[in-house]
């Protein structure tokens, strides 16, 4: 394995002993990817960069140019997530921070929609060339990515071992912390969200309740796509001591 394949692998690779699963909303995942497009704006896109550090108290993200009209912020978190909870905390970074941005210049992946129609929505890996463009989607370091405003682009392959020391300087985010920052962007968004679980959810299967436990229950409705956001992140709240 070359270096640039271990690095990348350690950020945003799932264990290959992680269970497969028949819902791609269930998918698990380690990196979760926020693009800015038409025109590729970092000072726009910065201001989250900045945000996830000094608000959320969370590790930088890296930073990537797409090879096309594009500007990413990839997160990476130290444990696999379920697709849904990925989807949830790009749409979450979006409303907090760039909800003055038009939707059609901002890519998730993964993303609500994609997952609701049956689609992992994940970004294509970096580096790569574009199919349509001939350009090449590299990782920059945040000194150099203003550079890359007009054209976000390599027009040659990038140096794996220059991509290796960027990523060598990253942080995944510990599970935890992660989950923590999605209930504060929730919070903020549901200031008086209440914690009654929806009807739904209150009533499992027959035998379930007992079969399963509180825990197993709370999991149960926070990795739900189909119940509301507000109460997903009720459940989370409730589990954040087992996450300790």
């Amino acid at each position: 394995m070359t270096r640039f394949n271990a690095e990348f692998s350690r950020l945003y690779g799932v264990p290959d002993q992680a269970p497969s699963v028949q819902s791609p909303a269930f998918a698990p995942v380690k990196v979760m990817v926020l693009e800015l497009a038409r025109p590729a704006d970092w000072a726009v896109l910065s201001s989250v960069w900045r945000a996830v550090q000094s608000d959320l108290e969370l590790p930088a993200p890296a930073i990537a140019v797409s090879g096309n009209d594009g500007l990413q912020l990839w997160f990476s978190v130290a444990q696999p997530v379920p697709a849904s909870e990925a989807a949830d905390f790009l749409a979450a970074l979006r409303q907090q921070y760039l909800a003055a941005i038009s939707e059609s210049r901002l890519g998730l992946y993964p993303s609500r929609t994609g997952l609701v129609v049956g689609k992992g929505g994940l970004a294509r890996a970096v580096p790569a060339v574009d199919a349509h463009t001939g350009h090449w989607s590299a990782f920059v370091s945040a000194d150099l990515v203003s550079v890359f405003g007009d054209e976000p682009w390599l027009d040659i392959p990038p140096n794996r071992d220059q991509q290796a020391d960027i990523l060598s300087r990253l942080m995944p985010m510990p599970l935890p912390a992660w989950r923590e920052a999605l209930l504060r962007l929730a919070a903020a968004q549901h200031p008086s969200a209440s914690a009654v679980v929806p009807a739904s959810a209150q009533v499992p299967p027959a035998g379930d309740a007992r079969e399963q436990g509180p825990r197993a229950f709370l999991m149960q409705v926070m990795h739900d796509p189909t119940v509301a956001l507000r109460d997903r992140v009720e459940a989370a709240k409730a589990l954040l001591p087992y996450e300790r």
